[in-house]
């Protein structure tokens, strides 16, 4: 049996994220090992980490295929790239860097989220015009949520 390598100060980091936005769960992943801290019905975080093997693409199968098509599968979805904070202006009171039926050109910056005590732009990853803000400021997102949509 081998002997998983945990990095304790991931999982510190992670639950102190969880401590200052209140998730109930949070999950990374890297190549093939992913590290999820999740709360139970106590307030201590709980800790799972995952080594998964890699399966050839063919034979990889979704899990569950969603009923009907969410924000998220929607081609212009820009994603959050990782768990934070999101903010929709540069500074509290100030105009939001784009609004619903803005049209934007790639790279420009949409909105940020804050991990870490660090802000990070989130860029728009192609030239359109937004269509949709879907979620609200300083509200936490998780890792692949969708946050705008751009067509």
């Amino acid at each position: 049996m081998n002997k998983l390598n945990i990095d304790k100060k991931a999982i510190r980091e992670l639950a102190e994220i969880m401590n200052e936005t209140g998730l109930g769960e949070i999950e990374i992943e890297n190549g093939d090992h992913r590290l999820r801290v999740s709360r139970g019905s106590s307030a201590s975080p709980v800790v799972t980490e995952t080594v998964q093997a890699v399966m050839p693409a063919a034979a990889a199968a979704p899990v569950a295929a969603p009923a009907a098509p969410d924000a998220g599968s929607h081609p212009g979805a820009v994603k959050s790239p990782m768990v934070g904070t999101v903010y929709l202006s540069p500074e509290p009171g100030s105009a939001p860097f784009v609004r619903p039926g803005d049209t934007v050109s790639q790279g420009q910056t949409l909105l940020i989220v804050e991990a870490m005590k660090t802000m990070n732009p989130i860029a728009a990853p192609k030239a359109g015009k937004v269509v949709e803000i879907l979620v609200d400021n300083e509200e936490p997102v998780e890792y692949g949520q969708p946050l705008a949509i751009i067509e």
